[in-house]
């Protein structure tokens, strides 16, 4: 009777010790696969999110976190967007830029480019809010702290030098959107960018030309606008004055 009874314990404790070892293998594969899928979809999940916003961006483009987004018109980037909003500031302070060298331009070239600027940045905002409206693009309503700062500059110039201001500074930021146009326009996926780009194109080079024909543009100064006033200049002795289109107040970045 012992004997028996003790055989069953025996049999009983081998089936519960193969039973307790059937199921640690089976946990062990379990959190095996576990290890193996889940590494896989964050990798896959990291590879799918990339192209949205970590990719590396231009110099010079901020950034808004909102990565890359689908839309009726095609794909929309971080790119797409401060272009989009560049446009909108460059509006806001060419504009009355453009309206104030109408009424105090004495010179007649000076005038036609102010009114060329009011025309220009006025259907060009016209068609940046259709757009950043169509397209969900949050659009600036005031020019930035430079812009405004610049806007001053020239309010507080007065005859030959408010134009001579004038023209530079409006040159040398047509000169900087000039080249960004051509990238957008070449690289935007998005058919309403593309558009806009198109446009703002055949206004920034009409700025260009009407802001050059006055006869104002101090190219050297637009290639080179780092100069402090008090730098001496070879052959002009260091208490000579230095002409004002070599100020840092005409850099424009």
């Amino acid at each position: 009777m012992l004997s028996l009874r003790r055989r069953s314990t025996g049999g009983l404790s081998v089936a519960t010790r193969y039973t307790i070892g059937s199921g640690l293998v089976i946990s062990a594969l379990v959190a095996t696969l576990v290890a193996l899928l889940v590494p896989v979809s964050r990798f896959g999940d990291r590879a799918a999110a990339a192209p949205a916003g970590s990719a590396a961006l231009p110099a010079g483009v901020e950034d808004d976190g909102g990565g890359t987004m689908s839309t009726a018109y095609g794909p929309l980037s971080a790119v797409d967007r401060d272009f989009v909003r560049k446009v909108r500031l460059a509006g806001l302070w060419e504009l009355p830029a453009g309206r104030q060298a109408q009424q105090r331009g004495t010179r007649p070239s000076v005038r036609t480019a102010g009114q060329h600027l009011v025309e220009g940045h006025t259907e060009l905002d016209r068609q940046v809010v259709q757009v950043g409206q169509a397209l969900g693009v949050d659009l600036p309503d005031r020019p930035s702290a430079q812009q405004q700062a610049w806007l001053d500059q020239l309010t507080a110039a007065q005859g030959a030098e408010y134009e001579r201001l004038f023209v530079q500074l409006l040159r040398r930021a047509h000169g900087k959107v000039f080249a960004l146009l051509a990238q957008v326009r070449a690289q935007t996926r998005n058919s309403m960018v593309r558009a806009l780009a198109t446009s703002a194109n055949t206004t920034v080079l009409d700025h260009i030309t009407v802001l050059e024909e006055s006869g104002l543009v101090d190219f050297d100064s637009l290639s080179d606008p780092t100069p402090a006033p008090s730098s001496p200049v070879p052959g002009r002795s260091p208490g000579a004055p230095t002409p004002p289109m070599s100020d840092r107040r005409y850099e424009v970045k």
